[in-house]
């Protein structure tokens, strides 16, 4: 799928030089940015569902431990 993209001047001229650096493409580092964006959400989500989990199903547990 295409998508056109506005890039501030600033952000612009830093990818230019990370990309001359890397061999690669703008396009290339702004795919792996929004990959990163992407797991680092699903990773918090996966935590908060871990800790509602631990929270909800152990709460008595917690309770014991925190009053010994």
């Amino acid at each position: 799928m295409a998508m056109n993209l506005r890039v501030p001047e600033d952000l612009d001229r830093r990818l230019e030089k990370l990309a001359a650096e890397e061999h690669t493409s703008k396009s290339a580092l702004l795919l792996q940015g929004a990959e990163l964006v992407l797991q680092r959400h699903a990773r918090r989500r996966e935590i908060s569902e871990g800790l509602d989990f631990v929270m909800s199903h152990d709460a008595e547990l917690l309770t014991r431990l925190e009053d010994a």
